[in-house]
């Protein structure tokens, strides 16, 4: 299968996150990280979740894979989010983005035989998997591309395709 509604993970708070509810709406996938350079991205993260939020939703996956940028427990990741940065997006339980213990979620999105659109290594925290409303993946794009990048803005501001990988 060919969408990422396929699956369910488990939410930072232990609940559970059934991305078929996200049906109808696009959806951002990031790694993310509390001691990285990238973390500031984290507010940008929040402001296009809170713009947007009528038509997309943002899962951030926290995970400990890139410089031990994430050591924390998933009670002090949530803290964190929360007192910095204001987060309401969904983030999930930490998990491992590469290896043999590769989380199910990034297996599909990273390996063209699950997702049917490319090949991708997730090469450092805040990596963004940018995904259409069917959960058809669209396009990936570094850690250095902001949330508010334009090309993510027009993605969502108008419907069109934002090309290739």
């Amino acid at each position: 299968m060919h969408s990422i509604h396929q699956f369910k993970v488990r939410g930072i708070e232990g609940e559970e996150l059934d991305f078929a509810q996200y049906q109808g709406k696009k959806m951002m996938v990031v790694n993310v990280a509390s001691e990285c350079g990238y973390t500031p991205q984290y507010q940008q993260l929040q402001e296009l979740y809170h713009t947007f939020q009528d038509k997309l939703t943002i899962v951030g996956f926290p995970s400990n894979d890139f410089g031990g940028q994430e050591p924390g427990t998933n009670e002090a990741i949530q803290a964190f989010c929360n007192r910095k940065y204001g987060v309401t997006f969904p983030l999930a339980a930490k998990i491992k983005i590469k290896g043999p213990e590769m989380h199910p979620v990034y297996q599909w999105l990273t390996q063209k035989t699950h997702n049917g659109v490319a090949d991708s290594d997730v090469r450092w925290n805040f990596q963004k998997y940018l995904l259409d409303e069917a959960g058809h993946l669209i396009k990936y794009l570094p850690s250095s591309v902001s949330p508010l990048d334009e090309t993510i803005l027009d993605w969502l501001s108008d419907g069109t395709s934002i090309g290739g990988h």
